[in-house]
């Protein structure tokens, strides 16, 4: 199993995804003798899973069933173990369009965090690119080397554990694109642009605040970055749902001896009104929005290093 390329078979050491419903799933090792345990019941994994295809309906000891799937980053960025505040796919679907990653880009990121970012970058540059991250703290820099052997993409990524504002990317002239997702990105510009390569390429920083991104704007401009704007995505799902209408009563004109039956007769009848006084009404499928909605995240402020 990795998550850049897909297994057709569950193999011990993997991780999966066990699915429960949309709003129920969670990553589980794969072991001989391992038990999970879901309110349907245990799932045992060396009869249960090893051997299974992804994608498999397995029942569980009480008789329940749930589907083993097979990891990708948009899956693990809704089931990591959180160490910090996450991307979701929104932004992250934004961030790999203009930073225009393709297969074969080196890129730098800092901080690392859960590898939420880290996971769709990888999956984006692969087979070929090379994804440099920096994560200040040592215990979660650990954590993100071992989280990337165990989903074997860890040859295509270098864990760093020092601080990107005073030290850089340890990497010089080789990134096609950088990301900054720190608390002070004005303070690491002048590294970004040093890992940028020489012909140019793009930036990205992520800040929850206004403030930060005015700061960071003014480092942009500083050191000669162009295409210099902020974004900010929002998104709104919409419920689709069954709604019933009156229909309105506009009477009958004058002369027109052969007007509609709004009750769905099939031929007009002009006692309906007399008979039956209250209108008919009509169903249709509309899109509801949500009266509360996940709005702000963060912005995202993109810029191009200069070629002259």
């Amino acid at each position: 199993m990795s998550f850049i390329e897909y297994g057709e078979t569950i193999k011990e050491g993997d991780t999966a995804i066990v699915f429960l419903g949309h709003e129920s799933m969670f990553p589980v090792k794969v072991q001989h003798g391992g038990k999970t345990q879901t309110k349907y019941g245990v799932i045992r994994h060396s009869t249960d899973l090893i051997g299974k295809r992804y994608g498999s309906k397995v029942t569980c000891s009480k008789g329940g069933w749930v589907y083993i799937l097979h990891p990708t980053p948009e899956l693990w960025t809704v089931n990591l173990p959180h160490r910090t505040q996450i991307l979701y796919s929104t932004d992250i679907s934004l961030i790999t369009m203009m930073l225009e990653l393709k297969p074969g880009s080196v890129v730098c990121e800092s901080g690392t965090g859960s590898g939420s970012l880290s996971h769709a970058i990888i999956r984006t540059i692969s087979p070929t690119g090379h994804l440099y991250t920096v994560e200040f703290h040592q215990q979660r820099a650990e954590k993100a080397i071992e989280e990337f052997q165990e989903h074997r993409v860890d040859h295509l990524v270098t864990v760093k554990n020092q601080d990107v504002c005073k030290t850089g990317f340890g990497v010089s002239g080789v990134a096609d694109a950088v990301f900054l997702d720190i608390p002070s990105p004005w303070e690491a510009i002048e590294h970004a642009k040093s890992a940028l390569k020489q012909e140019g390429g793009r930036i990205c920083s992520f800040s929850p605040c206004i403030e930060q991104v005015q700061r960071t704007c003014l480092a942009l401009e500083e050191h000669d970055f162009t295409e210099i704007n902020t974004l900010e995505i929002l998104l709104r799902v919409y419920n689709v749902r069954t709604i019933s209408l009156q229909i309105p009563d506009l009477g009958q004109a004058a002369g027109d001896n052969a007007s509609a039956d709004w009750d769905g007769g099939d031929r007009p009848n002009p006692d309906a009104s007399r008979a039956n006084p209250q209108p008919g009404t009509v169903q249709f499928k509309s899109g509801v929005p949500p009266r509360e909605m996940v709005a702000h995240t963060g912005y995202l402020t993109f810029a191009t290093k200069s070629l002259f």
